[in-house]
């Protein structure tokens, strides 16, 4: 049986395949990260607004209580 030994090109192509594994692997990675990063703002984000939506309600009361028209209210008891 004769063995043959790979040729440069072969040589090449192989190095230039594994270089393009490893960059396909880190791309990989960087993308799950990216997805994970973007998952957590949105997250975030709705908590933002859920906070934000909760906070305008309570200014709203609050206005509602510092603007009401004293009259629309009855008298203390004491009068």
């Amino acid at each position: 049986m004769h063995e043959s030994t790979p040729s440069e090109r072969e040589q090449a192509m192989e190095a230039r395949m594994v270089e393009l594994e490893m960059r396909v692997s880190f791309q990989e990675q960087a993308l799950a990260e990216l997805s994970e990063a973007l998952a957590d703002a949105r997250m975030e984000g709705n908590r933002n607004a859920d906070l934000t939506r909760i906070l305008l309600e309570d200014l709203g009361k609050v206005r509602t209580a510092l603007y009401s028209d004293s009259a629309e209210e009855p008298p203390p008891p004491h009068y």
